[in-house]
C-alpha cells in the first residue's frame, strides 16, 4: 500500500512539470512581411515572440480565433530537392492566413521557416506539435 501511494505521487508531482503535446502532419510554407496587423493582436508589435518565430495559420487550425496564442513545435519531415534542416522550432499563433485558398497548412515567418527549412520558397511537409500548458502550475496550489 505505501509503494502504490508513493508512485502516485511521484506521478502527480511529474504531471506537473510535464505539458502535454498533440502532434499532427501538415504542410508549411513561408510569408514575408509586412506582418501587421494580425487578426489575434491588430497593430501591437509586443505578440511576436522573441527571434520573430510565429505562425500565421489556415481556417482548419484557426478555431474562430480560439488558435491566438497557441505554440507548436514544428519539424520539416520533406521536400522538393531536400530542404529539411534538422531540428525543431517552436513557434506561437498571430495570425489567419490572409490567402484563400490558404497555401499551406500553417504559414511561418520567414525567420521561423529558415530554422527548418534551407530552401524558403519551398513548400514542405511538416510535424506540428501543439505545446499545451500544464494544467497544474505550482503557482496554483
Amino acid at each position: 500500500m505505501v509503494s502504490i501511494t508513493i508512485t502516485v505521487i511521484v506521478l502527480s508531482l511529474l504531471g506537473n512539470e510535464i505539458g502535454s503535446v498533440l502532434g499532427d502532419i501538415g504542410t508549411a510554407t513561408s510569408y514575408e512581411p509586412p506582418y501587421l496587423p494580425t487578426k489575434c493582436n491588430g497593430n501591437r508589435e509586443d505578440q511576436f515572440p522573441p527571434g520573430n518565430l510565429f505562425v500565421s495559420v489556415s481556417e482548419g487550425l484557426w478555431d474562430n480565433g480560439a488558435a491566438c496564442g497557441r505554440r507548436y513545435r514544428l519539424r520539416c519531415l520533406s521536400g522538393n530537392n531536400k530542404p529539411c534542416k534538422d531540428g525543431t522550432v517552436d513557434v506561437k499563433v498571430v495570425d489567419l492566413c490572409r490567402k484563400s485558398p490558404c497555401p499551406s497548412t500553417i504559414l511561418l515567418s520567414s525567420d521561423a521557416f529558415s530554422a527548418v527549412s534551407s530552401s524558403p520558397t519551398s513548400k514542405i511537409n511538416d510535424m506540428m506539435e501543439q505545446m499545451l500548458p500544464n494544467c497544474i502550475k505550482q503557482s496554483d496550489r
